[in-house]
């Protein structure tokens, strides 16, 4: 571990642009929430621990498979699934380190759009966005409907990464459709990475086999604003519109460069950073410094990075990050493969998918604790979360672990679900939502579910 200079600039993280009628207690709008770290606001109704009836406020069938993650907005609650018209493959928990599934899924599959009322579970409308035969194939473990939506409070909009973007009002209304052409990924794995909104455009990255872009759109009319060709290949990660006190810029991982674009599509820095062979884990900022990581199991070098705002140019020529005045720290072996990391209080968190933790202090990089197995033992994709001074990790068994945060590793309590989970959660207010391979629960503190249903 290399440890640098200490950090001086300390950024105030703005949310999303948000219409002035949506509080931000009822707003999870991306992937991982408002600012895109996992952390939400404290609130004496949520749970610290439930089962399928415990502390369940509802309970709702999502009819399809689909592991984007909830979003919700106005009360309102959106995910989204594939419903085949013959019986698929199935995925299944644990690592996959091989091939995809080579071929695309067989029969006619329907793409669709749920949005549910926060209070009651009652489904408010779907919408079939697409309906055909898949083109491509995708890995065994993921879905057709991976990608999380987005919303800024006025609209909606849906990415099914091979497919195309889809914008919706908030009650269910078309406003407008881009069709992505499909190519060929690494190991037929497919795309996953989730679009964000920011100022008037949404983001939408695709790393592929063939033509790699990173490409912004009308949030409105759904017209291109912008794209920008991307000299990658295996990377899947969810971009971060990061605003520091210098600017505000989108941060993508990849495996050739860690990139940092303005809001028109130019390239402001990049870096070589000797990144896992598949770049998966998603950027977030805390304490003014975006972490950046990759760990694919099988590689030697699976770095986390703690970057400084401001950068220009390459930031690590001759990947000399020891010397950059823009990496405020370096970790060569502590990056995890699935799971993005997350920083709550002075700890920076990281849930590797075999059942470890690790912990680093946020701002110097220096280790706390390494490996802690968790027990019982399980494998993890879904991203961690964090309120109320607790710290949660969601097993892919459907078991939460919460852990107490700090500089020992504890574990205060198991909470299950009892079915496949790799949907990361959304919470607001007293409410936290966790997908399931078939249900959609809103967990309360205090609530019990009707006759046990």
């Amino acid at each position: 571990m290399r440890t640098f200079s200490s950090v001086r600039l300390i950024a105030v993280l703005t949310a999303v642009c948000w219409s002035s009628a949506t509080g931000a207690e009822h707003s999870w709008p991306r992937f991982r929430g408002p600012s895109a770290d996992g952390v939400a606001p404290d609130h004496r109704g949520l749970p610290i621990t439930w089962t399928t009836t415990k502390n369940v406020n509802w309970v709702a069938d999502v009819p399809g498979w689909g592991w984007s993650c909830p979003v919700v907005c106005d009360d309102r609650v959106f995910l989204t699934a594939v419903i085949a018209d013959q019986p698929t493959r199935v995925p299944s928990k644990g690592m996959y380190l091989g091939e995809g599934v080579r071929e695309p899924a067989q029969g006619i599959h329907r793409w669709m759009v749920y949005c549910f009322d926060l209070d009651t579970g009652e489904m408010l409308w779907k919408h079939e966005a697409h309906t055909g035969q898949p083109q491509v194939a995708r890995h065994p473990k993921s879905t057709y409907a991976s990608e999380t939506p987005t919303t800024d409070g006025r609209r909606l909009y849906v990415l099914f990464g091979d497919l195309g973007l889809w914008c919706y009002d908030l009650q269910g209304k078309p406003l407008w459709q881009r069709k992505i052409e499909p190519k060929k990924t690494e190991f037929d794995y497919g795309a996953a990475s989730s679009p964000v909104v920011h100022d008037g455009q949404v983001i939408v990255v695709y790393d592929n086999l063939e033509a790699s872009w990173i490409a912004a759109f009308d949030a409105r009319t759904g017209n291109e604003r912008w794209r920008t060709p991307r000299d990658e290949t295996r990377s899947w990660a969810t971009p971060l519109v990061w605003t520091n006190p210098i600017r505000t810029e989108i941060v993508v991982a990849g495996e050739n460069r860690n990139r940092g674009y303005s809001l028109d599509g130019k390239l402001l820095w990049e870096f070589d950073g000797r990144m896992s062979k598949l770049v998966i884990p998603s950027p977030f900022a805390a304490h003014g410094l975006c972490y950046i990581q990759s760990g694919f199991v099988a590689d030697n070098h699976r770095p986390t990075f703690a970057l400084r705002p401001g950068a220009r140019g390459n930031i690590a020529p001759d990947r000399d990050f020891e010397n950059s005045q823009f990496i405020a720290w370096y970790q060569d072996r502590s990056g995890s493969y699935n799971p993005s990391q997350i920083v709550f209080g002075d700890y920076l968190y990281t849930l590797y998918d075999q059942g470890f933790l690790t912990c680093h202090d946020a701002k110097s990089g220096k280790e706390v604790y390494g490996r802690q197995r968790f027990s019982p033992s399980g494998s993890f994709t879904a991203s961690p979360f964090a309120f109320n001074g607790r710290l949660f990790f969601l097993s892919e068994d459907g078991l939460t672990y919460v852990v107490k945060p700090g500089p020992a590793f504890e574990i205060l309590q198991r909470n299950p679900l009892d079915e496949l989970c790799l949907a990361s959660p959304a919470i607001v207010g007293d409410k936290l939502l966790i997908r399931t391979a078939s249900k959609l629960y809103c967990l309360t503190e205090g609530a019990e579910l009707d006759d046990g249903k």
